[in-house]
């Protein structure tokens, strides 16, 4: 029988694409692609929502912020053309998830095995910051990507903004944990079907500073493709998944 998930995918990300319904980040988004930078002067800008992008038959969903301006608002993939989306693609290849470690175009033979990546918010807001209106305006993409990817079993989510919008993501599903389990870079929190980890996310400013290493990123990634095994022993659901600690740790807004 024909997996009707790639046809759903492609139907929702036609859905994301054609989005409006933040004027803000319609008009910085379409501004950006006008205006453009120096260094991509000659290159024309994608200026519209951001996809999710990846294997239908994930068991991985890697969530980030949003495009960058000059990253997937030009490109129109995410984590695509930028310093963030090299640091992750080469990350990505290195444990066996990706088939390159440079990600330029949206043509360029680019794919994912096992993984998705999506973003909470689908348009490059100004300053890197969207508004909570903003991201309750989009999250319903994700948790319907989430949906649909029925093979995702763990969800890594990159950075503060990404840890919050996949708690709220799953939580739509019906999966919600209490307390609230707080973002770290290690984090790993059960919630219904899902292990969800946490890990800094791969902006400049984490990356140059050395806050966040690749080996470092790579640990979490390692771990993430352990708990995918199809025949993992089950975490039980319930009250005591309640009794978890909360995780406690920095919280940062960091674009894509």
């Amino acid at each position: 029988m024909t997996d009707p998930r790639p046809r759903a995918l492609a139907s929702l990300s036609d859905e994301i694409t054609s989005c409006r319904r933040c004027p803000r980040l319609v008009e910085w988004r379409e501004r950006v692609a006008r205006e453009r930078v120096a260094r991509f002067a000659d290159e024309p800008y994608w200026g519209r929502p951001v996809p999710g992008f990846g294997d239908p038959a994930a068991r991985l969903l890697i969530v980030g912020l949003a495009p960058a301006a000059h990253g997937g608002n030009r490109t129109g993939r995410v984590f695509t053309g930028d310093r963030s989306g090299d640091f992750l693609w080469t990350a990505l290849a290195r444990t066996g998830v990706s088939n390159m470690g440079v990600a330029r175009r949206r043509d360029d033979g680019l794919e994912l095995t096992g993984a998705y990546v999506a973003a909470v918010v689908r348009c490059a807001p100004p300053l890197n910051r969207p508004t909570t209106i903003e991201r309750d305006a989009c999250l319903p993409f994700l948790a319907r990507e989430l949906a649909l990817l029925a093979d995702v079993r763990v969800v890594l989510a990159l950075g503060g903004f990404g840890w919050d919008g996949a708690l709220r993501a799953i939580a739509t599903l019906g999966h919600a944990l209490r307390p609230r389990p707080r973002f770290a870079h290690g984090a790993e929190a059960t919630i219904g079907p899902y292990s969800l980890l946490g890990a800094y996310h791969p902006s400049q400013q984490n990356t140059f500073t050395g806050r966040l290493t690749p080996a470092m990123f790579e640990a979490v990634l390692r771990r993430a493709r352990e708990l995918t095994v199809p025949d993992r022993p089950a975490v039980p659901d319930g009250p005591a998944d309640s009794d978890r600690p909360a995780v406690r740790g920095h919280v940062s807004f960091e674009v894509e």
